[in-house]
């Protein structure tokens, strides 16, 4: 519960400190993937994300309407759209960088370095289970 409760509400502040600069999250994922892999296609970008299909989509016209990115088709192979930052993604990028670091220093105000190590740490071996449990029920049912 406590670990639920964190993230909710570390989830609101960051949304709170993103959308200061006209930011969200789902926008800043997008531009950090774009930053990483600056010609990638929605399928690729999908992947580093974790949003899918109509979500993406919606995401990414949004972006593209206020001038963020650019969408085409890719020449060798008509089906795949690639997605490329603009001069006024990247503008928008900086700000949310900005933005993200300031609330990661304010975050961490207070927590000696170690007790984040610790931190980082407790949390990849949370992942660890958390995947090893996926894969260890998939393909079971509930019995009833």
């Amino acid at each position: 519960m406590v670990l639920w409760k964190t993230v909710n509400e570390t989830g609101r502040a960051f949304d709170l400190a993103l959308s200061s600069v006209g930011g969200s999250r789902p926008m800043w994922f997008i531009l950090l993937a774009l930053k990483a892999d600056p010609v990638a296609s929605q399928r690729e970008i999908a992947a580093t994300v974790g949003i899918q299909g109509a979500t993406l989509t919606h995401h990414l016209t949004a972006m593209e309407a206020d001038g963020l990115l650019t969408r085409r088709r890719d020449p060798a192979n008509r089906r795949v759209h690639l997605v490329e930052l603009t001069d006024r993604g990247e503008a928008a990028f900086q700000r949310m960088r900005d933005a993200a670091l300031d609330y990661d220093r304010k975050l961490r105000q207070g927590i000696p370095d170690e007790d984040i190590d610790r931190l980082r740490d407790t949390l990849d071996r949370l992942r660890e289970n958390s995947a090893s449990i996926m894969k260890s029920t998939r393909g079971h049912g509930t019995h009833t």
